[in-house]
């Protein structure tokens, strides 16, 4: 390791805030808040109505911390595998994940590539990203429809152009982590698998038609033309199919599909004969990700990885990343399991810690219908605890959420607060690492639907 890639994590933070501060740093922090208001404008990077950004400084990685996120990635990567492939094999271990009886029913068709979700995100914390680059905990796996890549990469350009970032760069190199070629790179990979040839697709951006993630879209698009690929965004209503014949959209053939709109709503709101789903079924088009993607998607997937009674699936190094990365989950249920070194009722004890436990729908996104166990009083903690036994729900072990200063902008200055903050590597063909999504919040609940704050891009950096 050189003395480059072993600076700390507070050294670059420090020397981008002394950019800000003093009267010196004013018009610095004034022309980089007015640069970042009239390029979040003119990109119409919002979320919804929302800006997309509310700080004036990205994420800094260094070369340490951004080697130890991948590696432990991968790891956990590997270990996603070898779950999906004992659940596809044995419907009994597949009951752990808790997969409905239509979802079941999909889980027969082929989806014509190797990887069950070409295009992933891992949702975690890293806890002192000091040394060795700090300690890792995975929180969800979002295996069927990660967002963000395309805003990310938006961002990214953006700051690389702000009036601070480009006097913290003549100190400092910075490497821009983006993501959305992963994507495209995931889809043609699929495609050519799919197809067996290597011409090029007719894609589709497949959700409905008043999402919030609407802009995300436009840039997929905007990107993938540039690429020299066709791409059409519809909502799935307006699909069309006949047996033997091709998947339309709004009249027009599709080739694949990127599917963003999740498949419960999908189903819900179309039915299991939605044409989308009879034309994937017939092989007429490529879905990505596919419905096998489900099986990972669910946050059963984690208390699968991290139940003694499926330690046997895994080889030592990839139980020791297990333990080391994934808080210990569980589906709620009766029965007994090991907690805290020792054999426990699961339910009686998660009723009496509930300031260790999070409670989590198994399948639901946007932070519905999570519970905090040490936000609400024991009575509404109870209720929580039956509910979750009715419907599918997992319990996990609190995390610490890491926190960063970061500088906004308020009242005409600068004001530095601590904000909460996540890392979400996107995965590509479900092995490597391309590009990662940080969102930051002042509220436990970091989640960009659920009104959580704001995404930051991220750069690797180390001193010139």
């Amino acid at each position: 390791m050189s003395r480059r890639e072993d600076v700390t994590p507070q050294a670059p933070i420090e020397a981008y805030h002394a950019l800000l501060a003093g009267s010196a740093g004013e018009r610095m922090a004034a022309d980089t808040h007015e640069a970042l208001e009239a390029q979040l404008a003119r990109r119409g990077l919002v979320f919804g109505d929302r800006a997309l950004c509310t700080v004036l400084r990205p994420r800094f990685l260094s070369v340490v911390q951004h080697r130890a996120l991948a590696r432990r990635t991968e790891g956990l990567m590997r270990a996603f595998r070898v779950a999906h492939q004992a659940a596809m094999a044995d419907p009994a271990m597949r009951a752990q994940f808790r997969m409905l009886e239509w979802e079941e029913s999909l889980l027969g068709h082929a989806a014509g590539f190797d990887a069950p979700s070409p295009t992933s995100r891992v949702d975690a914390f890293i806890v002192d990203p000091a040394g060795d680059g700090g300690s890792m905990a995975l929180t969800e796996y979002n295996a069927e429809t990660p967002a963000g890549a395309a805003y990310n990469d938006a961002l990214t350009e953006v700051f690389l152009e702000l009036p601070a970032m480009r006097a913290f760069a003549r100190a400092w190199r910075v490497a821009p982590m983006p993501s959305r070629h992963g994507v495209t790179a995931a889809l043609l990979d699929a495609w050519q698998q799919f197809s067996g040839g290597r011409s090029a697709p007719r894609i589709a951006i497949l959700d409905w038609d008043d999402v919030p993630t609407r802009r995300e879209f436009v840039m997929f698009q905007e990107h993938f033309r540039a690429q020299g690929l066709e791409c059409v965004i519809g909502d799935p209503a307006r699909c069309e199919y006949a047996a033997g014949g091709r998947l339309t959209l709004d009249g027009a053939p599709i080739d694949l599909v990127y599917k963003r709109v999740l498949l419960h709503e999908l189903v819900e709101r179309l039915g299991l004969d939605t044409p989308v789903l009879r034309a994937w079924r017939d092989r007429a088009v490529c879905l990505v990700n596919p419905p096998a993607s489900k099986v990972l998607h669910k946050k059963a997937s984690l208390a699968v990885l991290t139940d003694e009674r499926n330690a046997h699936l895994f080889d030592a190094e990839t139980r020791a990343t297990i333990a080391a990365c994934v808080p210990w989950t569980r589906v709620v249920e009766e029965r007994q399991t090991v907690s805290a070194g020792g054999r426990v009722d699961l339910v009686p004890w998660v009723v009496k810690h509930r300031d260790r436990f999070v409670l989590k729908p198994n399948d639901d996104y946007g932070g519905a219908g999570i519970v905090l166990g040490w936000t609400v009083d024991q009575q509404a903690w109870e209720a929580a605890v039956a509910r979750a036994l009715r419907e599918p729900y997992v319990v996990q072990e609190r995390v610490a959420i890491p926190s960063e200063p970061y500088p906004g902008w308020a009242d005409g200055g600068v004001q530095v607060l601590d904000r909460m903050i996540d890392t979400a590597p996107f995965v590509t063909y479900g092995t490597a690492v391309d590009g990662m999504l940080t969102r930051l919040s002042t509220a436990a609940l970091l989640n960009v639907t659920a009104g959580g704050g704001s995404q930051v891009p991220a750069f690797v950096v180390e001193p010139r």
